[in-house]
């Protein structure tokens, strides 16, 4: 039964990584598969996988079938509908679920929307006027469809709106008033009201403060109020997992209301008489797994928790045993038949890991508590450590001492705290719950400033996790299994083996889909260039920390060589001041202000000039322009054009350069180049015909915003680059463009094209 139920889970998985669904006529054959293990036993295990496959497939393309329309991107749609889930209220816009009701035909089911500067009243939006959970509203909205960046190693932003059932995304439009028309009354909806109702006392007892974000967490599972830097630091010290309603939360209240439930009924003689207490006691966890669950949103963590407390429960009250394991692989199942997509989710992996791990080190002969609360904590210290850095591309070695304390301290204090001012409507709890958290980070805090605390580098390959995980199980096996610390060879290439780099004399590009902004990053055998870090995305985030940051770390960037913020437009230099709060930066050159705040996280700032010149690893690097004394009358125009080449190959980084520095350019020899960065997005200010004819390149590559505001790259500018035959590749079609120097000539990918998925929407690109 267990091998059957893991082999339909890895169908589940099997159908994650495929570039495309199988038609419905395979899916249609799911209920002749079921019926194989009852006729053919030996098939039973090849039968579950293609039923987890053939499901999965099924449930995509129900999905798929309900996206919006090509048509209706970039229109006027007036929709009705009900907030479907927790709003999330930021500076500038209030970001909402809409379950649709009525709209034209093509408009999905579930969109996702954002309200930005509109009108309530005569005047500016107040927080409360806008719309919250359960309520019907009428608006007139503008949509996509799902579209997200595309980079190596980053969020899959479209895969996640799919596993959310959300078909487009979009804005409030301002010109016409939006309209409030009720309640809806769901029990759902009054989850969600309920949701709201706890999130917005705690903030407004405690107001933006770190506090507030973490026992919203852990109170209603909303995790968006806790800052990036604070997420920062309890990534480093390994208790991002108790920052959230996590499995440990869950079993917490279901054994309570078990226990509470069996004493209750225990006073009833007559009651237990005619049903056993322990079956009262099954039904007890198997409610409160459900509403602390429901509670959270029901999040990857909560669901196996409750899944598992289902099983275990069922087993109770029908009086049979269920092993630990199939426990652990029904919970599994059950989660990937109701969310298909949960398998591609770093907590599924990290949760159903860690409960593993408990139960294969705890399956021996009992031991005092103090001995088993040490074995559990290293066995997950090292039998997450190869997933941690095929995930994170970073392990948290001070987890061990942090977790020591934050997780009795968060499990037994804190969140029964939370939990008990969710409930009842008194400050007592709130305050002396905030006021531990204060402590806990102060003590995190310390953790993370010891030496050593965190272990960081490349995101390794595939085969060495899976050699990595047969070494921890060898490791970690049951006394009298012979050579148990050989299992650490087995580990070793995951940390031991080098990042993938250019040889020596060659170069690699790659312009990273960073939306409507622009962050490239040069690598040579032993160097590392980043030519501007992204945009601001919000008041809070931005593409440094978000794309540029974690790309670094996954291809074993540990420090920068050279920085360069090609100018002072937030869209270039926005994520600047993350990526160097987590990158040193030997060199850092630009043509920002002297007053550039960013210049305070830097040693020694220099401003771009022509004419400077380096090598690294036999590749040239020399800055074009600007010149000394050269007019600029826009902030594009001091853009630090910069060009590399390697093996008599090269590449025109031109930043957000116009016609006038074009111009100047032209007259120049060194500005002729295989590859050329499409200058400004693709403006039609910009690549002027001369400046085209010029540069004269094989290959461009054009990093814009997907349907930007901008209305980037102009039409007119892409048919110019077309008469020349010219190939375009685009960081908003394509996704990230990886560009390869040397002296074998040159060769161009996208990440769409590499990293193909059957939910992908837009086109592929081959590489030349």
């Amino acid at each position: 039964m267990t091998a059957v139920l893991v082999a339909f889970a890895a169908g589940v998985g099997w159908l994650q990584v495929q570039a495309g669904l199988p038609g419905p006529a395979w899916v249609a054959a799911l209920p002749f598969l079921v019926l194989v293990p009852l006729r053919v036993r030996f098939l039973a295990i090849p039968a579950a996988f293609a039923a987890g496959f053939l499901w999965a497939a099924g449930y995509a393309h129900w999905r798929l079938a309900d996206r919006l329309a090509p048509e209706l991107e970039g229109r006027d749609l007036e929709v009705v509908g009900v907030v479907a889930s927790l709003p999330a209220a930021g500076e500038r816009a209030l970001r909402f679920e809409l379950d649709v009701e009525s709209a034209p035909a093509g408009v999905p089911k579930k969109v996702l929307l954002s309200w930005y500067r509109s009108l309530c009243a005569g005047g500016e939006v107040p927080i409360e006027c806008y719309p919250h959970a359960g309520e019907r509203w009428r608006f007139t909205v503008r949509l996509k469809r799902p579209h997200g960046n595309v980079n190596p190693h980053g969020f899959d932003y479209e895969c996640w709106l799919l596993e959310r059932g959300i078909g487009a995304t979009g804005y409030v439009r301002p010109r016409a008033q939006p309209s409030n028309l009720g309640i809806r009354g769901s029990f759902l909806d009054r989850v969600e009201q309920t949701r709201e109702i706890v999130r917005d006392r705690f903030k407004t007892r405690l107001g933006e403060t770190p506090a507030a974000g973490i026992l919203v967490a852990l109170a209603v599972g909303d995790q968006r109020s806790i800052s990036a830097e604070e997420w920062r630091l309890f990534n480093r010290t390994g208790v991002t997992h108790l920052m959230s309603i996590s499995g440990l939360h869950v079993t917490m209240v279901s054994g309570l209301a078990a226990w509470l439930a069996g004493i209750v009924w225990l006073r009833h003689p007559r009651l237990a008489l005619h049903v056993p207490a322990r079956r009262i006691a099954a039904i007890a966890a198997i409610g409160a797994a459900f509403g602390y669950a429901l509670l959270s949103g029901f999040a990857v963590p909560a669901q196996r928790t409750f899944w598992m407390v289902t099983v275990v429960a069922a087993a109770l009250w029908s009086g049979s045993r269920v092993s630990a394991f199939r426990a652990l692989s029904l919970a599994a199942a059950l989660v990937l038949a109701f969310d298909p997509w949960a398998v591609l989710a770093p907590g599924f992996w990290l949760s159903f890991g860690a409960v593993g791990l408990i139960f294969y080190v705890l399956n021996e002969k009992p031991e005092s508590r103090p001995v088993q609360w040490l074995r559990v904590q290293w066995a997950i210290t090292v039998g997450l450590a190869p997933a941690a850095l095929f995930l994170f591309a970073q392990i948290p070695v001070i987890g061990p001492l942090a977790n020591a304390v934050a997780i009795p301290l968060v499990s037994a204090v804190i969140t029964p705290l939370a939990l008990g001012a969710a409930v009842v409507p008194l400050d007592f709890p709130v305050d002396a719950a905030a006021w531990l958290i204060g402590r806990l980070l102060e003590f995190l805090e310390w953790c993370a400033s010891l030496p050593l605390a965190l272990w960081q580098q490349h995101a390794p390959p595939l085969w060495s996790v899976l050699l990595g995980l047969a070494g921890v199980a060898w490791l970690l096996a049951p006394r009298g299994v012979p050579w148990r610390a050989s299992g650490l060879a087995l580990m070793l290439p995951a940390a031991a083996l080098p990042a993938p780099a250019p040889a020596p004399g060659e170069a690699w590009i790659t312009t990273l889909d960073a939306g409507q902004g622009l962050a490239v990053v040069v690598r040579t055998a032993n160097r590392a260039l980043l030519y501007d870090a992204g945009p601001q995305l919000g008041p809070d985030a931005d593409a440094g920390d978000r794309i540029v940051a974690p790309f670094l770390r996954a291809t074993g960037v540990s420090r920068l060589d050279a920085m360069i913020v090609t100018h002072d437009d937030m869209d270039h230099a926005g994520g600047a001041a993350s990526v160097l709060a987590d990158f040193d930066a030997d060199e850092f050159l630009s043509s920002l202000a002297a007053s550039h705040p960013v210049h305070a996280l830097v040693g020694a700032p220099r401003p771009c000039r022509r004419g400077m010149r380096w090598s690294w690893d036999g590749v040239a690097f020399e800055i074009l322009h600007p010149a000394p004394g050269t007019p600029a009358r826009r902030a594009n125009d001091r853009s630090c054009v910069l060009k590399v080449s390697a093996g008599g190959r090269g590449m025109l980084l031109t930043g957000d350069i116009e016609a006038s520095t074009e111009e100047r350019l032209v007259s120049f020899e060194k500005i002729r180049s295989d590859v050329l960065l499409v200058p400004h997005h693709g403006s039609r200010t910009s690549s002027s015909e001369p400046f085209l004819d010029a540069v004269r390149p094989a290959a461009a590559v054009l990093a814009a915003g997907y349907r930007n505001r901008f209305g980037h790259p102009d039409p007119g500018v892409l048919e110019r680059y077309a008469r020349r035959g010219i190939r375009v590749l685009r960081t908003d079609l394509d996704g990230a463009v990886l560009v390869r120097l040397g002296s074998e000539g040159f060769r161009v990918s996208a990440q769409r094209g590499i990293r193909t998925r059957y939910w992908s929407a837009l086109p592929q690109s081959r590489g030349i």
